[in-house]
């Protein structure tokens, strides 16, 4: 089955982004990463993704003028 939207592909891959604020985010590994944002974590299904982030994203809050260092999983 082919999605329209690459957020709803339940077998897609995705990479945890993080921006200067520390705030993460799901992306599909196919789409062009937005500007301001790096691959915090390599591209996995969506289950591990959210393992990741439990484990890693500490707070909702962003990180004023705190850069993130990207880790790969």
């Amino acid at each position: 089955m082919e999605f329209s939207n690459p957020f709803d592909n339940p077998q897609g891959l995705f990479l945890i982004l993080c921006n200067a604020q520390q705030q993460y985010c799901l992306w599909p590994q196919q789409c062009v990463l937005p500007q301001g944002w790096h691959v915090a974590c390599n591209a996995q299904t969506q289950a591990d993704c959210d393992t990741w982030l439990r484990a890693q994203w500490q707070s909702l809050h962003p990180h004023n003028q705190v850069s993130c260092e990207g880790v790969n999983a």
